[in-house]
């Protein structure tokens, strides 16, 4: 039987490079694409894959919100975070919250495609230079001093959060999550609560620092199509198939059977 896998990651020529890779393993079986946080969720329940390849950085909703809601709306899933972060507590916290596997983009291709079949089998994975030892000492521990702040919000609170701080309006975050712009006005009026936040800079720093963003936000599209809109969004590059043909023969080979290192 073939392994199902739903790809996410934002950068178009990453995404494409890495459909590819994974297209040309006869095990595996690609059911869909996004680069959207908030489309993860939709397409996940869709196609119930086995394994869901998900970056951490990602527009409309951050990868660790994505995975805690993975695992209760979809438990027989399978996550498996492929990300440039390499801090072990960052590490920590996504199997934390559900994550499965742990594969660092300064990897191999070999460790993604072995990622893949291990969490797909219900075994843990972690790639080099990662230290299972290390990581499973911090989870143990559990979080670290008083209760993070982000885990008080909502999760509507969330997906608010993130769209403002990459820039959207009232409107566009109104329409992008199907709620009416004095319901954002509110709804960030608690984040702000929540928080202790005072203005808009300070917000965005909030999610910088808790790594909601990258250092440089992206600029955000001006007016996103509302949630389940069949109109497509540049940034997300969203796709759904089946089992195709390689147009360019066989990229990579057949990762190896090799656990966590």
């Amino acid at each position: 039987m073939s392994i199902r896998i739903l790809l996410v990651e934002d950068h178009t020529m990453v995404r494409q490079t890495l459909h590819r890779f994974l297209e040309s393993q006869k095990d595996f079986l690609l059911v869909g694409e996004t680069g959207d946080g908030i489309e993860v969720l939709e397409l996940a329940e869709k196609h119930r894959p086995h394994v869901v390849v998900l970056d951490l950085m990602l527009p409309g909703l951050h990868g660790v919100e994505v995975i805690r809601r993975l695992r209760q709306r979809c438990p027989r899933t399978q996550t498996l975070v492929l990300s440039m972060h390499q801090d072990h507590e960052y590490v920590a916290k996504a199997l934390t919250y559900g994550a499965l596997g742990y594969v660092v983009k300064q990897a191999s291709i070999e460790h993604l495609l072995s990622g893949v079949r291990e969490v797909a089998a219900g075994r843990r994975y972690l790639s080099p230079p990662l230290s299972l030892e290390d990581v499973e000492l911090l989870m143990s521990r559990g979080p670290a001093g008083s209760l993070d702040p982000y885990d008080t919000l909502t999760k509507r609170e969330r997906e608010v959060l993130q769209l403002v701080a990459e820039g959207h309006t009232n409107a566009a975050v109104g329409a992008r999550l199907g709620i009416g712009e004095r319901t954002v006005e509110t709804h960030r009026a608690h984040i702000m609560s929540k928080l202790g936040l005072n203005n808009h800079a300070d917000l965005v720093r909030f999610a910088i620092e808790s790594n909601l963003l990258p250092l440089k936000p992206q600029t955000p599209d001006a007016a996103g199509p509302a949630q389940g809109s069949d109109a497509p969004r540049p940034r997300s590059g969203r796709a759904e198939f089946g089992r195709s043909s390689h147009p360019d023969g066989d990229p990579g080979s057949k990762g190896s059977k090799s656990g966590p290192a």
